[in-house]
């Protein structure tokens, strides 16, 4: 092989390898305090994006996800500790963020607060639990070429559709996976 070609070839690898990390990493849109607002806005409950705080960056898979208040309860007398999470649960994961209200909307706060459960989103009932935490489950791992199935140990129980984790037999590699039906998750490659 020739000097020109070899540095030709270094070249084209080393140009190649900066730009795979732009070409592979999948895009990540934040999750502003404007979209939380309007969240609980849609609940009835006036506040402005100044009011919300994140305690970290939240990232979704889309760029403007609809938000839904999972569970909402009261952290001192004006701040509320708030968990959302995106309606298609594919888009993010569920967060944790904080509200600070005006005292005359404690009231409607505690109110909502009490119709809200762990398993139940604003508007919708909630779905009965079929898989439990430590019960064995089989993951199939599924993209367009190949598909996998992993026997596994549920760490969290959930409902159909839910996304829990799981973990191997070993508890060497750990999962997050949707519940499809007793015994049975679905997650991605």
């Amino acid at each position: 092989m020739t000097r020109n070609k070899l540095i030709l070839m270094l070249t084209s690898t080393i140009f190649a390898a900066m730009a795979w990390p732009a070409l592979a990493a999948p895009s990540h849109y934040s999750i502003t305090a404007q979209q939380i607002a309007a969240a609980v806005i849609k609940m009835g409950v006036q506040i402005t994006p100044d009011q919300v705080t994140l305690p970290t960056d939240v990232v979704a898979a889309t760029p403007a996800p609809l938000l839904q208040v999972h569970s909402l309860e009261p952290l001192d007398t004006d701040r509320f500790i708030m968990r959302l999470e995106c309606e298609n649960r594919e888009d993010c994961l569920p967060f944790i963020v904080s509200i600070r209200i005006d005292r005359k909307d404690t009231a409607q706060l505690l109110a909502i607060s009490s119709r809200l459960s762990p398993l139940q989103s604003a508007g919708s009932r909630p779905r009965p639990i079929v898989i439990r935490s430590g019960s064995r489950a089989i993951l199939l791992l599924d993209n367009e070429h190949v598909h996998i199935r992993i026997p596994v140990i549920c760490l969290e129980s959930g409902a159909a559709g839910q996304t829990i984790r799981a973990t191997d037999q070993d508890h060497r590699r750990n999962y997050t996976a949707q519940v499809v039906d007793d015994g049975l998750l679905k997650g991605r490659l």
